[in-house]
């Protein structure tokens, strides 16, 4: 028979948070996953109510009461957790009533990292989707330009009149623009070369090209980690990448609130452990690039990488479908969290270059 300290023990081990509640709904025991969610010691909060640790809503305070006083158990999913600490969690949790111990047993598993790896994994399977799309549509449509093209050529010579020229210019030239856009949709159209690169010299490059095309009109903060190794990318299409966001950003500001009044903050941290799709990579190194723009129109927020989807009504709407496949194409991803006046732009490269080297070498294109 296990003593009271192999059960706790045991229960410290559980992935799941347990978190036993009395019929007042104060806490009577947390083990080591339930302080980590709550972020709080079971030592500190031992005696106090449910409510001064997290907040769902009334009802829910009210189905605890009525799951003791009835012995029923139920489950709820994706309920949205308020904590203390001004944080929020996604939860599935399930409530156990006790009814001989006078106890509520609530046994919780957080969902953030799942819904986000789920969110990530479409996103990452969408833009493939597209990528496809995209090429497919651009063989459909350059062969029948090329066509066009030389049979105006050919027109052109052939005409009696030479003032009727200019009308078969005129079709060459939308031919050529056509092509161009084209080819704007397909991105970089060279492969990445991959070394190691210093992310600050790429996001110092980013902002002299930013201050240049805004006249220094716009703030520019620099919050880096110096710690930061070099990351395995092609250079050349990490800085297109993300001038491609900031210069998304600073077109929002100033057609907002003016560029004066606006601000770009540059940030770089490593983060551990990161899933990416279907990887989890040990490193990563996050940019984030941040702006007090407008934010992102709500029904498009979740449709900004795709080809052709903007915000402003001069936009292509290719900028950050381009930026997208150059970082796919480094094995990272481009993630976004926007709200009126702030928005986050968040880069994520891994940082293992011998592991990068191998995954890399699976992937499409």
């Amino acid at each position: 028979m296990l003593d009271d300290s192999q059960l706790r023990q045991l229960l410290d081990n559980l992935n799941s948070a347990v978190v036993v509640l009395d019929g007042c709904l104060r806490l009577r025991y947390l083990n080591a996953a339930a302080e980590d969610l709550l972020a709080a010691s079971r030592v500190r909060v031992f005696g106090l109510p449910l409510e001064s640790l997290v907040r769902e809503s009334d009802e829910a305070v009210q189905a605890l009461r009525e799951a003791l006083i009835q012995g029923e158990k139920y489950t709820v999913r994706r309920a949205r957790w308020h904590l203390h600490n001004q944080e929020a969690r996604t939860v599935d949790y399930s409530v156990s009533p006790l009814v001989e111990l006078g106890v509520l047993l609530v046994e919780v598993q957080p969902m953030d990292r799942l819904l986000r790896i789920a969110r990530e994994d479409a996103l990452i399977s969408a833009q493939e989707t597209t990528r496809n799309l995209v090429r497919g549509m651009a063989h459909e449509v350059k062969n029948p330009l090329g066509g066009i093209r030389g049979a105006a050529q050919l027109l052109g010579r052939e005409l009696p009149d030479p003032g009727l020229a200019e009308y078969t210019q005129i079709i060459i030239d939308e031919a050529d623009r056509l092509r161009n856009l084209v080819d704007h949709l397909l991105g970089p159209n060279r492969p990445v070369h991959r070394q190691a690169t210093n992310v600050h010299e790429v996001l110092e490059r980013v902002a002299h090209l930013v201050e240049a095309e805004c006249g220094g009109e716009l703030a520019i903060r620099r919050d880096y980690d110096p710690s930061i190794p070099e990351v395995p990318a092609d250079r050349e299409q990490l800085i297109q990448a993300l001038l491609n966001i900031g210069r998304n950003a600073m077109e929002a500001i100033g057609d907002s609130i003016g560029l004066a009044a606006g601000e770009l903050v540059l940030r770089t941290r490593v983060q551990r452990r990161i899933t990416i799709g279907k990887r989890c990579w040990p490193l990563i190194c996050c940019i984030e690039i941040e702006d007090n723009g407008p934010g992102i129109a709500e029904e498009i927020r979740e449709r900004i990488f795709y080809p052709m989807i903007s915000g402003r009504a001069e936009g292509s709407g290719l900028g950050l479908s381009i930026a997208q496949n150059i970082i796919n194409q480094h094995a990272g991803l481009i993630k976004c969290d926007s709200d009126p006046g702030r928005s986050v732009f968040q880069v994520c490269l891994p940082l293992d270059m011998e592991l990068l080297t191998r995954q890399l070498d699976t992937l499409p294109g």
